[in-house]
Protein backbone atom coordinates (compact mmCIF):
# COMPACT_ATOMS: atom_id res chain seq x y z
CA UNK A 1 0.00 0.00 0.00
CA UNK A 2 1.22 3.62 -0.64
CA UNK A 3 0.40 6.43 0.94
CA UNK A 4 -1.81 9.30 -0.50
CA UNK A 5 0.65 11.68 -1.12
CA UNK A 6 -0.39 15.55 1.14
CA UNK A 7 -2.11 17.36 -0.78
CA UNK A 8 0.06 20.43 0.28
CA UNK A 9 3.65 20.86 0.52
CA UNK A 10 4.75 23.21 3.35
CA UNK A 11 8.11 24.52 3.58
CA UNK A 12 10.73 27.07 5.60
CA UNK A 13 13.01 29.37 3.68
CA UNK A 14 14.00 31.73 6.35
CA UNK A 15 11.15 34.18 6.97
CA UNK A 16 9.33 32.70 4.06
CA UNK A 17 6.45 30.07 4.34
CA UNK A 18 5.89 28.19 0.84
CA UNK A 19 2.64 26.39 0.10
CA UNK A 20 2.83 24.26 -2.71
CA UNK A 21 -0.74 22.97 -3.88
CA UNK A 22 0.45 19.56 -4.98
CA UNK A 23 -2.14 17.75 -6.71
CA UNK A 24 -0.39 18.03 -9.80
CA UNK A 25 -2.19 15.11 -11.54
CA UNK A 26 -5.68 17.43 -10.75
CA UNK A 27 -3.80 20.68 -11.89
CA UNK A 28 -4.20 21.29 -8.05
CA UNK A 29 -7.87 22.07 -8.31
CA UNK A 30 -9.49 22.19 -5.19
CA UNK A 31 -11.31 20.22 -3.38
CA UNK A 32 -12.56 20.08 0.25
CA UNK A 33 -8.88 18.12 1.82
CA UNK A 34 -6.49 21.16 -0.18
CA UNK A 35 -8.74 24.28 1.25
CA UNK A 36 -8.64 22.41 4.87
CA UNK A 37 -4.83 22.19 4.64
CA UNK A 38 -4.97 25.76 3.05
CA UNK A 39 -6.67 26.96 5.94
CA UNK A 40 -4.51 24.95 8.58
CA UNK A 41 -1.10 25.89 6.93
CA UNK A 42 -2.12 29.66 7.21
CA UNK A 43 -3.18 29.35 10.57
CA UNK A 44 0.04 27.94 11.81
CA UNK A 45 2.37 30.30 9.51
CA UNK A 46 0.12 33.17 11.55
CA UNK A 47 1.01 31.40 14.48
CA UNK A 48 4.66 31.22 13.62
CA UNK A 49 6.94 34.39 15.11
CA UNK A 50 9.48 33.70 12.90
CA UNK A 51 7.34 33.64 9.79
CA UNK A 52 7.02 37.09 7.93
CA UNK A 53 5.53 36.48 4.21
CA UNK A 54 4.26 33.54 2.64
CA UNK A 55 4.49 32.12 -0.84
CA UNK A 56 1.54 30.56 -2.47
CA UNK A 57 2.52 28.57 -5.47
CA UNK A 58 1.64 25.14 -7.41
CA UNK A 59 3.09 21.74 -8.16
CA UNK A 60 3.51 20.34 -11.59
CA UNK A 61 2.31 22.02 -14.78
CA UNK A 62 0.04 24.89 -13.21
CA UNK A 63 -0.87 27.25 -10.22
CA UNK A 64 -4.37 26.14 -9.83
CA UNK A 65 -6.90 25.19 -12.70
CA UNK A 66 -9.65 25.58 -10.23
CA UNK A 67 -12.06 23.66 -8.22
CA UNK A 68 -12.31 20.46 -8.90
CA UNK A 69 -15.43 19.49 -10.79
CA UNK A 70 -15.23 16.27 -10.66
CA UNK A 71 -15.66 16.46 -6.47
CA UNK A 72 -18.39 19.43 -7.99
CA UNK A 73 -20.26 15.79 -9.69
CA UNK A 74 -19.79 13.70 -6.68
CA UNK A 75 -21.38 15.65 -4.42
CA UNK A 76 -23.96 16.43 -6.56
CA UNK A 77 -24.43 12.30 -6.89
CA UNK A 78 -24.67 12.33 -3.27
CA UNK A 79 -27.58 15.19 -3.75
CA UNK A 80 -25.49 17.94 -2.35
CA UNK A 81 -25.08 21.20 -3.76
CA UNK A 82 -21.23 22.76 -3.59
CA UNK A 83 -22.51 25.95 -2.18
CA UNK A 84 -21.21 24.62 1.37
CA UNK A 85 -17.40 23.83 0.11
CA UNK A 86 -17.54 26.85 -2.19
CA UNK A 87 -18.26 28.78 1.49
CA UNK A 88 -14.62 27.54 2.39
CA UNK A 89 -12.78 28.75 -0.74
CA UNK A 90 -14.49 31.86 -0.18
CA UNK A 91 -13.79 32.13 3.27
CA UNK A 92 -10.04 31.29 2.91
CA UNK A 93 -9.40 33.99 0.11
CA UNK A 94 -10.68 36.28 2.79
CA UNK A 95 -8.44 35.08 5.20
CA UNK A 96 -5.47 35.05 2.69
CA UNK A 97 -6.60 39.19 2.21
CA UNK A 98 -6.81 39.65 5.13
CA UNK A 99 -3.94 37.89 6.96
CA UNK A 100 -1.44 39.93 9.03
CA UNK A 101 1.06 37.76 6.44
CA UNK A 102 1.97 39.68 2.93
CA UNK A 103 1.31 36.71 0.23
CA UNK A 104 2.96 36.35 -2.58
CA UNK A 105 1.52 33.83 -5.55
CA UNK A 106 3.88 32.24 -7.65
CA UNK A 107 1.76 31.90 -11.08
CA UNK A 108 2.76 29.23 -13.97
CA UNK A 109 0.79 27.25 -16.10
CA UNK A 110 -2.96 27.50 -15.36
CA UNK A 111 -4.82 30.29 -13.09
CA UNK A 112 -8.44 29.72 -13.40
CA UNK A 113 -12.00 30.04 -11.82
CA UNK A 114 -11.06 29.51 -8.25
CA UNK A 115 -6.99 29.34 -8.35
CA UNK A 116 -7.50 32.60 -10.39
CA UNK A 117 -9.78 33.90 -6.86
CA UNK A 118 -7.08 33.29 -4.82
CA UNK A 119 -4.34 34.78 -6.46
CA UNK A 120 -6.57 37.86 -6.32
CA UNK A 121 -6.61 37.54 -2.76
CA UNK A 122 -3.11 37.27 -2.72
CA UNK A 123 -0.84 40.61 -1.94
CA UNK A 124 1.82 40.43 -4.61
CA UNK A 125 1.48 38.37 -7.91
CA UNK A 126 4.39 36.73 -9.95
CA UNK A 127 3.54 34.90 -13.19
CA UNK A 128 5.00 33.47 -16.39
CA UNK A 129 4.98 35.34 -19.29
CA UNK A 130 2.34 31.97 -21.39
CA UNK A 131 0.78 31.41 -17.68
CA UNK A 132 -2.94 31.76 -18.91
CA UNK A 133 -4.88 33.38 -16.40
CA UNK A 134 -9.16 33.89 -16.52
CA UNK A 135 -11.99 33.61 -14.57
CA UNK A 136 -13.44 31.04 -17.16
CA UNK A 137 -16.58 30.25 -15.22
CA UNK A 138 -19.03 30.79 -17.85
CA UNK A 139 -17.64 28.41 -20.05
CA UNK A 140 -18.67 25.90 -17.87
CA UNK A 141 -21.96 27.10 -16.67
CA UNK A 142 -20.80 27.82 -13.63
CA UNK A 143 -20.76 31.24 -11.49
CA UNK A 144 -17.71 32.14 -8.80
CA UNK A 145 -18.35 31.52 -5.34
CA UNK A 146 -14.91 32.76 -4.29
CA UNK A 147 -14.92 36.25 -4.63
CA UNK A 148 -14.02 37.04 -8.37
CA UNK A 149 -17.44 39.05 -8.88
CA UNK A 150 -16.04 40.96 -6.03
CA UNK A 151 -11.96 41.70 -6.32
CA UNK A 152 -11.78 41.30 -9.62
CA UNK A 153 -13.14 44.93 -11.03
CA UNK A 154 -10.65 46.12 -8.54
CA UNK A 155 -7.99 44.28 -9.16
CA UNK A 156 -7.70 44.96 -13.63
CA UNK A 157 -10.09 47.57 -13.43
CA UNK A 158 -13.52 47.29 -14.73
CA UNK A 159 -13.55 46.82 -18.18
CA UNK A 160 -10.78 44.24 -18.12
CA UNK A 161 -13.21 42.60 -15.62
CA UNK A 162 -16.29 42.31 -17.94
CA UNK A 163 -14.12 40.66 -20.57
CA UNK A 164 -12.58 38.13 -18.46
CA UNK A 165 -15.98 37.89 -16.73
CA UNK A 166 -18.59 37.24 -19.34
CA UNK A 167 -16.51 35.57 -22.56
CA UNK A 168 -14.29 33.34 -19.53
CA UNK A 169 -11.31 33.87 -21.63
CA UNK A 170 -8.22 32.64 -20.33
CA UNK A 171 -5.50 35.32 -21.09
CA UNK A 172 -1.65 35.28 -21.19
CA UNK A 173 0.45 36.74 -18.34
CA UNK A 174 2.28 39.62 -20.97
CA UNK A 175 -1.75 40.55 -21.48
CA UNK A 176 -2.88 41.39 -18.19
CA UNK A 177 0.88 42.78 -16.97
CA UNK A 178 -0.95 46.48 -18.31
CA UNK A 179 -3.26 46.16 -15.47
CA UNK A 180 -1.08 46.79 -12.66
CA UNK A 181 -2.25 43.97 -11.26
CA UNK A 182 1.02 41.64 -11.59
CA UNK A 183 3.86 42.59 -10.14
CA UNK A 184 6.32 41.26 -11.92
CA UNK A 185 6.24 38.92 -15.40
CA UNK A 186 9.41 36.14 -15.39
CA UNK A 187 10.92 33.51 -17.27
CA UNK A 188 10.15 30.48 -16.17
CA UNK A 189 13.33 29.30 -14.26
CA UNK A 190 13.03 32.66 -12.27
CA UNK A 191 9.92 32.47 -10.75
CA UNK A 192 10.30 30.83 -7.56
CA UNK A 193 13.45 32.45 -7.44
CA UNK A 194 11.65 36.34 -7.98
CA UNK A 195 9.02 35.03 -5.55
CA UNK A 196 10.95 34.39 -2.88
CA UNK A 197 13.08 37.87 -3.38
CA UNK A 198 9.35 39.53 -3.02
CA UNK A 199 8.62 37.53 -0.22
CA UNK A 200 11.92 38.53 1.39
CA UNK A 201 11.38 42.09 0.88
CA UNK A 202 8.20 42.53 2.15
CA UNK A 203 9.71 39.93 5.09
CA UNK A 204 12.11 43.21 6.05
CA UNK A 205 9.25 45.16 6.50
CA UNK A 206 7.43 43.33 8.96
CA UNK A 207 6.29 44.57 12.07
CA UNK A 208 3.23 46.16 13.80
CA UNK A 209 3.13 49.22 11.18
CA UNK A 210 2.99 46.83 8.36
CA UNK A 211 0.47 44.69 10.02
CA UNK A 212 -1.89 47.65 10.66
CA UNK A 213 -1.77 49.10 7.05
CA UNK A 214 -2.67 45.50 5.70
CA UNK A 215 -5.41 45.64 7.82
CA UNK A 216 -6.10 48.80 6.65
CA UNK A 217 -6.26 48.06 3.25
CA UNK A 218 -8.56 44.77 3.76
CA UNK A 219 -11.40 47.11 5.97
CA UNK A 220 -11.09 50.25 3.32
CA UNK A 221 -11.39 47.83 0.26
CA UNK A 222 -13.95 45.26 1.86
CA UNK A 223 -16.38 48.00 2.91
CA UNK A 224 -19.13 46.05 1.20
CA UNK A 225 -17.10 43.26 0.54
CA UNK A 226 -19.41 41.10 3.49
CA UNK A 227 -22.27 41.90 1.42
CA UNK A 228 -20.92 41.24 -2.05
CA UNK A 229 -19.52 37.89 -1.21
CA UNK A 230 -22.45 36.55 0.18
CA UNK A 231 -24.65 38.07 -2.54
CA UNK A 232 -22.23 35.99 -4.72
CA UNK A 233 -22.55 32.37 -2.88
CA UNK A 234 -26.23 33.18 -2.83
CA UNK A 235 -26.25 33.72 -7.25
CA UNK A 236 -24.45 30.68 -7.58
CA UNK A 237 -26.55 28.54 -5.62
CA UNK A 238 -29.48 29.74 -7.08
CA UNK A 239 -27.96 28.99 -10.84
CA UNK A 240 -26.63 25.81 -9.43
CA UNK A 241 -30.62 24.84 -8.38
CA UNK A 242 -31.90 25.94 -11.84
CA UNK A 243 -29.47 25.01 -14.70
CA UNK A 244 -28.24 22.06 -15.79
CA UNK A 245 -24.39 22.72 -14.42
CA UNK A 246 -23.96 18.88 -14.06
CA UNK A 247 -24.39 17.84 -17.49
CA UNK A 248 -22.25 20.61 -18.68
CA UNK A 249 -19.18 19.70 -15.98
CA UNK A 250 -19.69 16.15 -17.39
CA UNK A 251 -19.05 17.47 -21.19
CA UNK A 252 -15.92 19.37 -20.01
CA UNK A 253 -14.68 16.01 -18.39
CA UNK A 254 -15.80 14.15 -21.08
CA UNK A 255 -14.01 16.13 -23.81
CA UNK A 256 -17.63 17.18 -25.11
CA UNK A 257 -18.23 21.03 -26.34
CA UNK A 258 -21.87 22.24 -24.75
CA UNK A 259 -22.70 25.66 -26.37
CA UNK A 260 -26.12 25.67 -25.18
CA UNK A 261 -27.02 25.76 -22.04
CA UNK A 262 -31.05 25.26 -20.80
CA UNK A 263 -32.31 26.28 -17.58
CA UNK A 264 -34.64 24.10 -15.51
CA UNK A 265 -38.71 25.01 -15.56
CA UNK A 266 -39.38 27.65 -13.14
CA UNK A 267 -40.29 26.24 -9.65
CA UNK A 268 -37.43 22.79 -9.90
CA UNK A 269 -35.41 22.21 -7.99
Amino acid sequence: MTDTPSPLVVTQHGPTRILTLNRPDRRNALNDTLIDALGAALSAAEADRDTRAVVLRGAGKSFCAGADLQYFLDLHSRGQAPTGFLRDVSALATRLEASRLPVVAAIHGHAVAGGFELALACDVVIATPTALIGDGHVRNNLLPAGGASVRLPRKVGDSMARWLALTGALLPATKLSHTGWLHAVVEPEHLHTAALTAATELAEHAGPAQHAYKTLLADLTGLDEKRGLAHELDAFDAHWQASDVPAALNDFLHGRTTTNFHPAPTGTR
